[in-house]
């Protein structure tokens, strides 16, 4: 293949014509950078070589000059570009970066996750046919890997590192733990441990649900954190308002007070 050339998404020699406006751009995502319209590359027909500046059908190598178009070439896609070991998944109907033996097709998820993830992930239904909840923008069709959750949602792997440097730990759309947080948790017992509460709030309790597994409980109220009973977690939200102790103690006071007598019983004569 003469040198590389292309654009800032693939490396190939030659253009696509796209078929909804007949113009000619190197890739798709150039296209629907420049137009109002989404090109869809399942129905590029012909293309025109960088090279000699031929027209002709979609196919690997130039029909004249014999130019190479690209070192991977698919004719379900139309996917020119140099070698990433990519490989096209018949269920997801795209084309994905390999090497294929890392891979493997999740049926639920429709989607290819890395082996070490076979039947070590939480399946959610068609997860990729939604937007990534951080920048709002295609998974399944996306060149940017997916990153999966523990709940089982997907994220882009970028969106996702960048929640780790803002230090966001929860899934945007269930708001369950994005990563093992046991370590961080310990910290927040110790920091607990070492900052006791004002006397006036000293054994309050109060209402929380866990967004970790889900457990409804009554747990201390601290101003650092309120720890679910169940798991441990400090991933919870607060379900109302504070508990006082004291009032719980007013309450049984006033229950175990005797009743005052009737004004009309007869006193005790002096």
């Amino acid at each position: 293949m003469a040198s590389p050339v292309g654009c800032q998404h693939y490396v190939r020699s030659c253009r696509l014509k796209a078929p909804c406006c007949g113009k000619l751009y190197v890739c798709r995502l150039c296209h629907d950078a420049e137009e109002n319209h989404q090109m869809d590359r399942f129905k590029v027909r012909e293309v025109v070589c960088f090279e000699c500046e031929t027209p002709q059908k979609a196919q690997k190598t130039c029909q004249q000059c014999h130019a190479q178009f690209g070192e991977y070439y698919c004719d379900i896609c139309h996917l020119f570009d140099k070698d990433k070991k990519q490989y096209h998944c018949q269920p997801c109907g795209i084309c994905r970066i390999g090497p294929k033996e890392k891979y493997f097709h999740c049926e639920k998820c429709n989607l290819c996750l890395a082996q070490d993830l076979r039947g070590n992930h939480k399946c959610v239904e068609n997860v990729s046919r939604q937007n990534c909840p951080v920048c709002m923008e295609d998974i399944h069709t996306s060149r940017i890997g997916a990153h999966v959750l523990p709940c089982g949602h997907l994220l882009h792997k970028t969106c996702f590192d960048d929640m780790v440097r803002t230090g966001a730990y929860r899934c945007p759309l269930c708001m369950h733990s994005a990563w093992s947080m046991e370590e961080h948790w310990e910290m927040i017992d110790k920091e607990i441990a070492q900052t006791p509460m004002p006397t006036e709030y000293q054994g309050t309790t109060v209402k929380v649900i866990c967004n970790d597994c889900q457990s409804h409980c009554t747990v201390a109220f601290h101003v650092l954190g309120m720890k679910c009973a169940e798991c441990g977690s400090y991933n919870t939200a607060q379900d109302g308002g504070l508990i006082q102790q004291q009032q719980q103690h007013s309450d049984q006071y006033a229950e175990n007070e005797p009743e005052p007598q009737d004004q009309h019983e007869s006193q005790t004569p002096h």
